[in-house]
């Protein structure tokens, strides 16, 4: 049985990234897959990584449970929109300060190298939009998806890590946004 952890990056409990969490969640459940869930706008943390890594900051016991359920996990499903090109500050601060040296990599010692310590993990990235995916990619290079799954995952072993775009969310009518939810789904079912 695979082990699925959504992680939902949307601050407003009100957003469609709940929708798509929640479809993605049903299409796993329905084939059989063990699914755990992190909201992050749950989690009662501080999102700044104060001292970078110059000195460790105790993880709160919201960010203890949260890297269990990461380590628990096979695959990483990741649900956020785009803002300002990029993660809204609850996720990046998440991800600030849990992807730590020692937890999600190793720097080598005299060395530029490190190690990888989430591989054997996989990753989906379905993340909303309010412009076409065309656009985000061509004129904007994407930022968001550079730093999520390149700087991020990839940097610490998660691979692969597919990305599924959904947008233009703010002009879209419903039947579109049941489409999209129905596709999401389906992803889950298929368990990518």
């Amino acid at each position: 049985m695979k082990k699925i952890l959504i992680i939902n990056g949307h601050p407003n409990k009100d957003a469609f990234s709940f929708g798509i969490a929640t479809a993605y969640k049903n299409g796993a459940e329905n084939s059989g897959a063990e699914v755990k869930e992190i909201i992050i706008a749950d989690l009662d943390f501080n999102p700044n990584l104060q001292f970078g890594y110059q000195k460790r900051t105790e993880l709160e016991p919201n960010l203890t449970d949260a890297w269990e359920k990461i380590k628990w996990a096979d695959h990483l499903v990741w649900i956020h929109p785009v803002w300002w090109g990029g993660l809204p500050a609850i996720t990046k601060g998440f991800i600030d300060r849990l992807f730590l040296p020692g937890f999600a990599f190793q720097y080598r010692e005299n060395s530029i190298l490190w190690d990888k310590l989430l591989k054997g993990k996989t990753a989906h990235i379905i993340t909303t939009l309010d412009q076409p995916s065309w656009y985000y990619w061509l004129v904007y290079g994407r930022p968001s998806v550079n730093q999520l799954k390149k700087a991020t995952l990839e940097f610490c072993g998660v691979k692969p890590v597919k990305v599924t775009y959904i947008g233009v969310v703010k002009t879209a009518t419903t039947d579109l946004r049941k489409k999209w939810l129905v596709k999401v789904e389906e992803l889950g079912a298929k368990q990518k």
